[in-house]
């Protein structure tokens, strides 16, 4: 394996620190959504259950014990339930704009990987190609096949190698983007049902 490494060239460097990267970055995220699911598992059927009863003091600190996206929105508007509905929506959406990006934090890089690695695979088989044709235009027609083969074996691992970071890199922002959109939808619904909660308890004053 490191023979292959050293075989692709210097490419082959910057290949490995794209293939670094993209495994800290899944395996940060996969850590992070597990987490939120789990915090917010065990939040929503607590939270309902105190608004249901009216008791939005109790409501609004167990969100401000608890570090999701869910709990900051939903804790914004309870904080200003006392106001009326266009000032609780604006803190709510305040409270969205802040946590959107933790949600989406890291994913853009990762989908910047995914296209890097591929174009790195493809410069090392030019870099590789215009070895090997070297090697013809200074040897003759066949050339030396030590430094021929050399040259051809650079061009074909760094290829594979590009691939095989890119591939997985797709598939990983591909599925992140996915869950950060289903999470950022499931904010704006559940948050969208407080809203109309707050409002009408104020209108039931």
């Amino acid at each position: 394996m490191l023979d292959l490494f050293v075989k692709g060239g210097p490419v082959m460097y910057v290949i490995a620190l794209c293939a670094m990267g993209a495994t800290v970055i899944i395996v940060e995220r996969f850590l992070f959504f597990a987490s939120l699911a789990k915090k917010q598992k065990e939040l929503l059927p607590r939270l309902r259950q105190l608004l249901k009863a009216g008791q939005f003091e109790q409501a609004e600190a167990l969100c401000k014990s608890t570090d999701a996206p869910l709990a900051h929105l939903a804790g914004a508007g309870l904080e200003h339930r006392s106001l009326d509905e266009l000032s609780i929506k604006e803190a709510v959406l305040n409270a969205a704009n802040r946590q959107v990006p933790r949600v989406e934090r890291y994913i853009s890089a990762l989908g910047t990987i995914a296209n890097i690695s591929t174009l790195l695979g493809l410069l090392g088989t030019v870099s590789g190609n215009i070895r090997a044709f070297g090697v013809l235009a200074a040897s003759g027609a066949m050339g030396n096949p030590a430094l021929l083969a050399g040259a051809i074996a650079e061009a074909l691992i760094t290829t594979a190698a590009g691939l095989i970071v890119s591939i997985p890199a797709t598939v990983f922002y591909n599925y992140f983007v996915s869950k950060a959109n289903s999470i950022i939808v499931d904010l704006e619904s559940t948050v969208g049902d407080l809203v109309l909660l707050l409002v009408a308890r104020n209108e039931g004053k």
